[in-house]
């Protein structure tokens, strides 16, 4: 597996899969509860190390030292206060930090062994192999249809195009609502609706990994549900790492969960990383237990 640019689209699509990641005809196409099953009898392998990272945006300090890994097909949140990090830190597993002005980055980020940062690490394959939804659904002015196909067109993989697209709306349990309107504009659906067809196009170039910046943040309970259904869905093809600031959904979805808060300098920073049982029912750490028990944040 290479972050290079050597490999041609069409290699990287749909028959070629990254470490952990599903291919055709493979335990991605099981049901969750059997791909649950399955997975719990390997030992899982570790998708992001990360070691001593701390980032810059010019003379700024930003986040400080973090280390922690982020294993396969888990769905791992970021919990902590506003201006901590965390979705600074979420932007660097996927370099979409990379066009801000001044962003510097130290210390050690991998992916499956491969240095993020390195030197022979392309962008645009980095970002294909790990996908990443906002806050705020964000759906092209085009068809639904055209939403879900743009990254796989642009990729070059346009064989089976009428599959994939179909494929990724139903992992984004959106088919049954669309299928029969899919040259219709994107725009015309609801919020909810809106942010799982940016989550079925992220899917669609069949990345190793989705990220996920608040995805609910701007959605009614009903959406919200939606998408925590999902997410816990995409476990079982799929390694999440969700930002979060409700504490109850990442108890709700995320099997390991890291909080993230400031300093004494006001610098972000890693403070306890565990398994979500764990650190919201026997915190390791009193700023943990403060926050989670709403003492501050």
């Amino acid at each position: 597996m290479s972050l290079s640019s050597e490999e041609t689209p069409e290699a990287s699509g749909p028959h070629l899969r990254l470490p952990g990641g599903p291919t055709a005809g493979s335990p991605a196409a099981l049901s969750p509860e059997s791909a649950a099953s399955a997975r719990s009898s390997v030992a899982r392998e570790t998708v992001f190390t990360s070691r001593g990272v701390s980032v810059n945006y010019g003379a700024k300090r930003a986040l400080e030292n973090v280390t922690l890994e982020i294993e396969s097909n888990y769905a791992t949140a970021f919990i902590g206060p506003s201006g901590c990090g965390k979705s600074t830190f979420l932007r660097c597993l996927n370099r979409m930090n990379d066009s801000i002005t001044g962003f510097k980055i130290d210390g050690d980020l991998l992916y499956h062994g491969h240095d993020l940062y390195g030197s022979g690490a392309n962008r645009v394959e980095v970002r294909r192999r790990i996908g990443m939804v906002f806050q705020k659904p964000n759906p092209f002015p085009k068809s639904i249809y055209d939403n879900v196909a743009w990254a796989a067109r642009n990729l070059g993989m346009k064989q089976d195009l009428d599959e994939r697209v179909e494929r990724a709306l139903r992992s984004a349990a959106l088919w049954d609502e669309v299928k029969d309107r899919l040259k219709a504009s994107a725009l015309g659906l609801s919020g909810g609706q809106q942010q799982r067809l940016c989550i079925a196009r992220a899917v669609a170039i069949e990345p190793d990994v989705v990220l996920l910046d608040e995805p609910a943040s701007a959605l009614d309970p009903i959406a919200t549900a939606a998408i925590e259904d999902l997410i816990t869905a995409l476990k079982s093809q799929y390694t999440i790492v969700i930002v979060t600031h409700n504490m109850q959904q990442a108890m709700r979805v995320a099997d390991k969960t890291a909080f993230f808060s400031l300093d004494e300098s006001r610098i972000g920073t890693l403070i306890e990383y565990e398994t979500t049982d764990k650190l919201f029912s026997r915190p390791g750490d009193k700023r943990t237990e403060a926050y989670i028990t709403g003492q501050f944040g």
